[in-house]
Formats: structure tokens, sequence, C-alpha cells
């Protein structure tokens, strides 16, 4: 049973902000605008832009402050401006009117310089939430959204940790994704009574650090 549907990533982060375990967890997440955009960036050497209401990757804008100036990038395409202004009316065209969320940007750990992120999938079944899928997701050469209609490469989740980071225990980073999925599943039932199925995006970044990056409740 797919249960309730929570299209916006704004809400269930929220959600998930009131969880002292799980706050360590979440990117610094606001909603997108100009004063802010600007604070993230003088805080952080990458931010993420997605629709607050998207799936599939779609419309998710990368930016990277390099030397002067700041990299954009977006379906496969980069554009480099110099100053902040430029950056603010290049993602004015991009964002395409409509509601936006920004996320300090996480570098993923990765295999052969292409990132990878993780998706953990639940089900309610007869009342009780079962685990349906823990896998790794490699992200197409060229792009840095992993998703598999985006051409992204499905690994086994323990042999992901293992190529992109071997010198970290991938038995205990599991265990510790899994603990991290039981207890938002907890606050997520909580605040939304209904939900029947749930797909936790997670990154892991160079330090063995584990993100989450987003949480659906219609996983493909």
């Amino acid at each position: 049973m797919a249960g309730r549907q929570l299209a916006s990533k704004w809400l269930k982060t929220e959600a998930l902000l009131t969880d002292p375990q799980i706050i360590p967890y979440i990117p610094e997440t606001k909603a997108y605008g100009r004063d802010d955009l600007m604070s993230m960036l003088s805080q952080y050497d990458m931010v993420v832009i997605k629709p607050v209401v998207g799936t599939g990757g779609n419309g998710v804008i990368r930016i990277q402050k390099q030397d002067e100036g700041y990299n954009v990038s977006h379906k496969g395409q980069s554009k480099f401006v110099d100053t902040f202004p430029e950056l603010f009316s290049v993602l004015s065209i991009l964002k395409m009117k409509r509601r936006y969320l920004m996320q300090q940007g996480i570098h993923l750990a990765t295999i052969n310089g292409r990132p990878l992120d993780y998706r953990v999938k639940v089900v309610k079944v007869m009342r009780k939430w079962e685990f349906r899928a823990m896998v790794g997701r490699l992200a197409r050469p060229g792009l840095f959204v992993t998703n598999l209609c985006k051409g992204g490469v499905q690994l086994r989740c323990r042999l992901a940790i293992k190529r992109s980071l071997p010198h970290i225990n991938s038995l205990e980073k599991r265990k510790e994704m899994r603990q991290l999925t039981r207890n938002c599943i907890a606050v997520l039932e909580k605040r939304f009574p209904g939900i029947g199925e749930l797909g936790f995006d997670y990154g892991i970044d160079h330090t063995g650090a584990i993100w989450i990056l987003e949480v659906n409740t219609r996983p493909s």
C-alpha cells in the first residue's frame, strides 16, 4: 500500500528537524531567496538548489564557488559567472517560477570521480515497517545527480561503500543508515499519519559522515 503522499521537501525537512538525534544528519536548508543565498555561499563552497516539489533530479541546480566567481551546473551543462548579481540573474531564468529550497552542498564520496548516494526504501506491511532496498546510485559521467532515470547506475550498498570509501567499515555504516532510517520513520509517521512507503536518499561524504539529502513518499 502506497499510503499518504507528501510532495513538499520543505515539510518533510521541517518535521525531521524536530528530532535532536536526526538534526546532525541534515544539511543546512533554507527557502530560496537572494539574501539567504548570499549568506549560504559565504558559508559553504557549494550550494544545491532544488524545487520544493519535484522528483527524479529534475530542476536541481548546483552552485560552486570558484576563484572570483561561481560555477552553475544544471542538466549536465555548466556556466561560469563573475558576480553574485549575474548568478542571481542566471538562477532566475533557470528556476522557471517554481518554489525552491537551498541546501548546503555535500562533497559526496566518489568512484572514479563520479558522485555516489544511497536509496533506502521502506514499506509498511501489516502495521510493521520493512526494509525493501538499500542500494548505492552512481552518477552518470558528467552529471552530479545520481537518479537512475538520469543514467545513474545501481550498486549493492556494501559494495558502493567499499569502493568509494575503502577505509570505512561498510557494515557499521550500513547499520548506522538503518538506525537513522528507523528514527526518521518514527518522526515522519507521527507528523504525517497514513504514510505507508518511504524512500530515503542519503549521501556519504569523504569523511564517512551520512547526510539526509531527501525523503520521498512515492519512491521509484
